[in-house]
């Protein structure tokens, strides 16, 4: 093997729903443009993804809703404002309150996103939350590079809609205003005063890492997670092998050769690799034919992981839908009644995938840019990742052949790009059927079959 490719082959982490899952807060502490917002909502999804019920309680969310009279929020954050205090408590309680309710009815982690500069404010947080039983971990972004905090306030802070319809000058005064009223009586966590606490300190933006008292399944993954996440600008493009000569005849899985027009895709792709001159490329792939051969031409550092193979479909690789059926119907509605949670017989669940894929989520999030080519069921995997999509449509995404999905992480998301490379292909999307029914008749059975040879 060149030494340009490596192959990646990776423990899988264990299955989140057979691990159970004691409720949980995390609190957030930080100064203003710190990036707990950006870190709380990438943490959430993490969450959600991998299928712990997980959800952002953003105060400041609850204070735009009740103070909208106040032209300056610098003035707003004024401590010496009695008035703006009141409010800003209230808020403060009600998202705390409103968290526990969520928490005692349906979730799993609640994220309490504020600001909690005090060390007496966070321990009412934490003893309040010690009352209804659930456990806290506090995460703080501390960050004392003055160059971080200017880049965050210009890029993220000023477009936020405390200062919409504001010049952008006055806004970048006013929020550098807030910042010094909070800097009056900001105390991070300190490794003797909050010895009995159970928390991650991320310095200047994952420079350095303060860890302390990490107790349970939730707070270790999350410290997991944080560790491997980075806020530099970069590009994830996702794309499909090129078309097969399985696809060609609407077969599922195997290990098959591209087509003719997968090969000319695969040409394409080399094409457009070379005219973005994306810095620093590197591609990966899975272990199978089709994604190496769409791969082959690019001029990129490769590796190759097991990781990115396609869901096994056990007793049902290579067949088609309609071999499917007519072996196995009551195989075919238990699928289509719960897609994201059924498990082919002797092969794998799309909630499997999730946790097979978990670790080139993590890698993802390490790297700058990245050409992952894969396989539509791992294609839909990592998009409802980036997308923030639930479980019950994952297994729906429309993940086209010939197409890159390119990936763009921005303040709090994920901006989406389909770019076709006008390369025929099949269409191999099986959209949701109008019957999941285990009576229902053939016909309606087959009705989203894509068309093929």
């Amino acid at each position: 093997m060149p030494k340009s490719q490596t192959t990646r082959n990776v423990p899988q982490l264990a299955n989140i729903e057979n691990v159970a899952i004691a409720h949980c807060a995390i609190i957030m502490v930080g100064l203003p443009a710190r990036g707990k917002t950006y870190m709380a909502k990438k943490l959430a999804r993490y969450l959600n993804w991998i299928g712990i019920e997980t959800k952002v309680f953003n105060v400041g969310e609850y204070r735009r809703r009740a103070a909208t009279n106040y032209k300056s929020i610098a003035e707003f954050f004024d401590p010496n404002n009695h008035e703006a205090l009141a409010i800003r408590d209230k808020c403060a309680t009600d998202a705390l309150e409103d968290m526990c309710q969520w928490l005692e009815k349906s979730g799993e982690v609640g994220v309490y996103d504020a600001t909690n500069a005090r060390r007496s404010s966070r321990k009412k947080i934490r003893d309040y939350l010690l009352e209804h039983n659930f456990k806290t971990f506090f995460v703080e972004s501390y960050c004392q590079d003055s160059s971080i905090v200017e880049a965050n306030i210009r890029e993220v802070k000023i477009s936020s809609p405390d200062y919409e319809n504001m010049d952008r000058d006055k806004a970048i005064e006013d929020f550098k205003n807030r910042i010094k009223h909070y800097e009056i009586d900001y105390e991070t966590l300190d490794e003797t005063l909050d010895r009995e606490l159970s928390y991650i300190k991320i310095i200047d933006q994952g420079e350095r890492y303060l860890v302390n008292k990490v107790q349970g399944h939730i707070e270790s993954r999350v410290v997991y997670y944080l560790m491997n996440i980075h806020v530099l600008p970069r590009t994830i493009y996702l794309t499909r092998h090129g078309e097969s000569d399985m696809n060609l005849c609407g077969r599922i899985g195997g290990d098959g050769d591209l087509s003719a027009n997968g090969r000319k895709f695969a040409e394409a792709l080399t094409r457009y690799v070379e005219s973005e001159n994306i810095p620093h490329l590197r591609v990966w792939t899975s272990l199978m034919k089709r994604t190496i051969q769409t791969a082959a031409g690019i001029t990129a550092v490769k590796e190759h992981w097991k990781a990115l193979n396609e869901i096994d479909a056990g007793v049902c690789e290579g067949m088609t839908y309609e071999e499917i059926h007519e072996r196995y119907p009551e195989e075919f509605a238990l699928r289509d009644a719960d897609k994201y949670h059924y498990r082919y017989p002797g092969g794998e669940s799309y909630q499997d995938l999730v946790a097979r894929l978990e670790p080139v989520i993590m890698e993802l999030e390490r790297q700058e840019n990245v050409m992952v080519v894969c396989h539509q069921a791992v294609g839909r995997c990592l998009l409802a990742y980036f997308l923030d999509k639930e479980q019950e449509n994952l297994p729906y995404l429309e993940v086209p052949l010939h197409t890159i999905i390119k990936l763009t992480p921005v303040a709090y998301g994920c901006k989406v790009e389909f770019i076709p490379l006008n390369i025929k292909a099949v269409n191999t999307h099986r959209p949701r059927p109008p019957s999941i029914s285990l009576d229902r008749t053939a016909m309606e059975a087959l009705a989203t079959i894509p068309a093929h040879e």
